[in-house]
């Protein structure tokens, strides 16, 4: 089947597919001729307008569940709609001042702003939301500090230039007093603040092979405690809210669609590639059925943008769920609450104003 293009269809045909999907995101029902005509925005015949019907599925927008009388739309139509026909819309002023104060009045913490986002993405769409945040070996160095907790362990404490935290215990070959703790720590803070982790650890593991290096016994301990310490093989964190809101819907019935939603959900590290595969280019991306293996293995779409601070992405967040959502209001939700975590970032660990991407 060959999905006929957008600037091919006519304007009728457009406005009853428009119909069609906008009843069946409400409804979850299948869409008959007969119920679009009833609307009477169209002023067309139910046989015209099952003619239509009948021309929209051969272009591959709707198909026919099982012997039902009606039709649902298929992803190229939800593509379709996004792309060309559903309304501009800002997300409603109430809202975006419901965000910023939320996230106004977190701590500065990176995990916690974090954290905050996901709940009102979740909250605000009555939705699944997944915020994938970044891998503390690809933030960008604030500050590390080396305490003695036990005789030969020592606990690593990272902070990141985005106020992300990282905490672990290392284990050393001796103990290593207090005050040589405090100049590694030191060293490492004045020389390689602002480099990410990975270049760091990289650059510390470049100059262990120079013979010359390897004499200092201190830069010796240094490197052996960066290596242990800076964690580079951390994965990004995920956080999933919501899902028990997702129960309720018509399209969850089937106990086995339920089952293997949640393991998608526990799945860390496909979700992981799902989102942040949506993280180049910025703006909002919509992945819907064959657009991803995990999309098309559960019928859902994903809605997703990054969010970042300055011109430095850090993670994805988005909103995940059954195909049959509210698009006009997800997109821009989305869009405003990608943006919004993206300032609060920025304006709590820069100390600088973000730029306002959307006038309130």
């Amino acid at each position: 089947m060959e999905t006929r293009d957008a600037d091919r269809l006519l304007p009728r045909d457009r406005e009853i597919l428009r119909d069609i999907i906008a009843t069946y995101i409400l409804s979850a029902e299948p869409v008959s001729s007969r119920s679009v005509a009833k609307q009477g925005r169209l002023g067309l015949s139910a046989a015209t307008i099952r003619n239509v019907m009948a021309d929209l599925e051969e272009w591959g927008y709707l198909v026919q569940p099982h012997t039902s009388a009606g039709r649902v739309p298929t992803p190229a139509a939800y593509h379709m709609f996004i792309e060309s026909m559903m309304q501009a819309r800002k997300l409603p002023a109430r809202e975006r001042r419901y965000i910023e104060e939320n996230l106004a009045g977190t701590p500065a913490d990176a995990d916690q702003l974090i954290g905050i986002a996901s709940h009102l993405l979740s909250e605000l769409s009555q939705q699944v939301s997944i915020v994938v945040a970044p891998a503390i070996g690809d933030t960008v160095l604030k500050a590390v500090d080396f305490v003695p907790v036990a005789e030969r362990k020592v606990l690593c404490v990272v902070v990141s230039q985005e106020g992300f935290v990282d905490n672990r215990v290392i284990e050393t070959e001796e103990e290593i007093p207090r005050q040589e703790l405090t100049r590694i720590s030191n060293y490492l803070t004045e020389n390689f603040a602002g480099h990410t982790l990975r270049e760091i650890r990289d650059r510390l593991l470049r100059q262990m092979t120079e013979e010359r290096l390897q004499v200092d016994r201190l830069l010796a301990r240094t490197i052996e405690l960066a290596r242990e310490g800076l964690a580079l093989d951390s994965q990004p964190e995920v956080l999933v809210d919501g899902a028990s809101a997702l129960l309720a819907r018509p399209e969850l019935a089937d106990i086995l669609r339920v089952r293997r939603m949640f393991e998608a959900f526990t799945d860390k590290a496909r979700l992981v590639r799902m989102l942040n595969g949506c993280i180049q280019g910025g703006g909002v991306r919509v992945l819907i059925g064959d657009d991803s293996d995990l999309t098309s293995e559960l019928d859902f779409s994903l809605v997703a943008s990054s969010y970042r601070v300055g011109e430095q992405p850090l993670g994805t967040l988005g909103i995940f769920g059954p195909s049959r959502m509210e698009y006009q209001k997800i997109i821009p939700l989305v869009h405003y609450l990608g943006q919004a975590l993206s300032r609060a970032l920025s304006e709590a660990f820069t100390g600088a104003p973000a730029e306002r991407w959307e006038k309130k």
